[in-house]
């Protein structure tokens, strides 16, 4: 039953070679489909990706009420680096707060040149990483925290990030994952009729085999391995060629004033573009069979 099996499967990959200008052709239509759909996904990816990390990076402006001693304050700030999702910091004294302010007015130093290192409170300047759950939620708890310090007088982030990551993280769930979802249907529509198209060359062949009494699984199982190969290996082929287009869009991302990181399809997604490639070619030789 096994030998039988094998000799099935290797029936369905050895008819390939059969009529190889139509097969050709159709293996061009099912890579050409799917390198479209990848490279569509490749381009929301990144997009989803840039704007998450833009959206979830908060910096935090923590002040100190004036004349909080220096201990005190040196122990709050190494208190600091344990706040979740913490990645920087930067920390003030009172003078070094003046001459920061000094050196941002440049000529205009003069204006400030009445003022002592004790008229500037002591800060902390923190940069933070969100979690991509709930930027909302990741803020306030963050605020709590840094009120929850001895001497904190005032503290400054930007809400629109908050507003920014939300809005993204609400545009993604509507709309982004259900048109990539929708956009690989309509790629599966696109390469099973290809397929079914270079199968009705064979109904006749399909036809003979029925009345010599050949199986249902005699006559389905090569069909089927052969529209799996087919659409595995198209998938195969657009990866492939999305691999070439990476490159290049990689370095038009890092040039200027661009600067940004390109980043090739998760492994997940490279494996769900071939695997769907495969299933859409099983499944249309499977509906050309039952027509």
């Amino acid at each position: 039953m096994i030998a039988r099996m094998a000799r099935l499967l290797l029936r369905g990959v050895a008819d390939l070679g059969r009529n190889p200008l139509a097969q050709a052709l159709t293996l061009c239509a099912v890579t050409l489909t799917a390198f479209l759909a990848g490279l569509f996904l490749l381009l929301l990816v990144n997009l989803n990706q840039a704007l998450l990390s833009a959206g979830g990076d908060f910096v935090f402006q923590v002040y100190w009420a004036p004349g909080t001693p220096e201990d005190a304050l040196r122990d709050q700030w190494a208190r600091l680096d344990a706040l979740p999702g913490f990645q920087a910091k930067t920390t003030y004294t009172p003078a070094q707060a003046l001459d920061e302010l000094g050196l941002a007015l440049g000529g205009e130093a003069k204006a400030i040149g009445g003022l002592t290192g004790g008229a500037l409170p002591p800060t902390a300047v923190v940069s933070l990483r969100a979690p991509e759950a709930d930027p909302a939620v990741f803020v306030q708890q963050t605020l709590s925290a840094l009120q929850g310090l001895p001497g904190v007088a005032d503290i400054h982030y930007s809400a629109l990030q908050v507003d920014l990551a939300r809005s993204w993280q609400r545009f993604a769930r509507t709309v982004l994952w259900p048109l990539i979802g929708l956009l690989g249907f309509t790629a599966a529509l696109v390469v099973g009729n290809t397929v079914r198209l270079s199968l009705a060359g064979r109904r006749d062949e399909v036809d003979i085999l029925r009345l010599v009494g050949a199986g249902r699984w005699y006559i389905q199982l090569p069909l089927l391995v052969g529209g799996a190969v087919q659409g595995l290996a198209g998938g195969a082929l657009a990866l492939g060629l999305l691999a070439l287009a990476h490159l290049a869009l990689a370095d038009l991302a890092a040039t200027p004033p661009l600067n940004m990181t390109f980043a090739f399809l998760p492994l997940g997604h490279c494996l769900a573009l071939a695997g769907g490639m495969a299933l859409a070619g099983a499944l249309a030789s499977l509906v050309a069979l039952r027509e």
